[in-house]
């Protein structure tokens, strides 16, 4: 039998609200930065280990996927204890893959152990959204979680520094940096985060919650439309350079430029979105977004030139797909009760997560057969406009 404590308001002062996000946001981001401390560093590792590429792939790959994977039981731990406890908790443990990884590890198995465990630092984002969900008023949760969304930007930030900071200081040294900022937030988190004393909290087990959580019909509907949004911003910052370079033969630190103000302008959207969502509802601004990125997305199948049409298609969809993850939460804000939200965000963050490794190697296999990139620009429309219909649709009847 389920039984929570029923949530109450509490008059909270704008400044701590303010600083309940702020702290937040700040975790989720020095967590994802450290999530991302290996893909940089792919291409060297693959010379100093002697990788295949599949081997490269791998160890890039391993922290992401159980990064999202890890969101289902950390997001419904949170439900449970809360985020006084897990932020500090989870940021301090993943100190110890970080140093292991920079100090200890020269072999693929070690890499990959490594990789494994510091995959730990990809599950923060179940453990922020229901923190943030629980201090602010329905009113105003979209715009909050859009802006705790900012914290996506770790990735960004490991993508700029890490091979510089490498090269200029030394291999270890991004690891340090990274090991004591997650050791100061987990101490600043310890003296300064409170969950609301309102927040509801459910009594059902880990494995009872979590699978309560996978019969739920919203957790797949919302899933599946965070899948598109993020899972296409993850694919579109994984891929973007390898295009780039391929199809218009542009340098590799060319491409890299325009894919970071790629990836700047969808964090930056994601709040955007989250406040339209208060103001008109999350499924307006989905459908919106879903159809810019079908119509783009067949803009940049004509492999139009790339100054300007190919850059505003590709600029258009980041906007959109940054503004449909803000949007989805906002919409889980609405529509999930406030004990489950934890569980439920990480059933919906580990879709968004794995969803951006498909399109790359759909991309990369319709690249291989048809010697072009077309076909794979009309699935992601497709894919797009399909999840447009759902929304309004499906999605639509539900939020009524």
């Amino acid at each position: 039998m389920n039984s929570h404590v029923p949530r109450t308001d509490h008059a909270t002062p704008p400044p701590r609200l303010s600083w309940m996000l702020a702290l937040a946001t700040l975790g989720f981001l020095v967590s994802f930065w450290a999530w991302s401390l290996l893909a940089p560093l792919a291409p060297a590792l693959r010379q100093e280990l002697g990788l295949t590429p599949f081997q490269q792939s791998l160890v890039v790959a391993t922290p992401v996927l159980v990064g999202s994977l890890g969101r289902i039981p950390i997001g419904a731990l949170t439900d449970r204890v809360g985020a006084r406890v897990m932020f500090p908790l989870v940021t301090a443990a993943t100190i110890l893959p970080v140093l292991y990884l920079g100090h200890a590890a020269d072999s693929l198995a070690e890499v990959l152990v490594g990789g494994f465990l510091l995959g730990l630092g990809g599950t923060t984002f179940a453990i922020g959204v229901p923190f943030v969900n629980s201090w602010y008023p329905p009113g105003r949760r979209g715009l909050a979680l859009g802006v705790f969304g900012i914290g996506t930007g770790g990735t960004a930030i490991s993508a700029f520094t890490t091979v510089q900071l490498t090269d200029a200081v030394g291999r270890n040294f991004p690891f340090d940096l990274v090991a004591v900022l997650l050791a100061v937030y987990a101490l600043t988190a310890c003296l300064f985060l409170r969950d609301n004393p309102g927040r509801a909290v459910t009594a059902e087990s880990l494995l009872a919650r979590t699978a309560a959580t996978l019969r739920m019909a919203v957790a797949w509907q919302t899933a599946l439309l965070y899948a598109v949004s993020f899972g296409g911003f993850v694919a579109f910052s994984v891929y973007l350079p390898t295009y780039l370079t391929t199809a218009f033969g542009l340098e590799r630190s060319d491409a890299a430029t325009r894919t970071a103000g790629f990836v700047l302008l969808a964090v930056a959207m994601r709040p955007v979105g989250g406040w339209l969502s208060d103001r008109v509802r999350p499924v307006p601004v989905l459908v919106t977004a879903y159809a810019m990125v079908a119509a783009l997305a067949l803009v940049a199948a004509t492999e139009a030139p790339l100054v300007p049409l190919g850059t505003i298609s590709f600029l258009g969809m980041a906007a959109a797909l940054g503004a449909g993850a803000g949007a989805v939460f906002a919409l889980v804000a609405r529509l999930v009760p406030p004990e489950r939200v934890g569980s439920v965000t990480g059933v919906v963050g580990a879709a968004g997560g794995l969803g951006g490794f498909f399109p790359p190697l759909v991309m990369g296999v319709v690249n291989s057969v048809t010697r072009d990139f077309t076909w794979g620009y009309v699935l992601l429309a497709a894919t797009a406009a399909v999840a447009g219909v759902f929304t309004a649709t499906v999605v639509r009847r539900r939020t009524r």
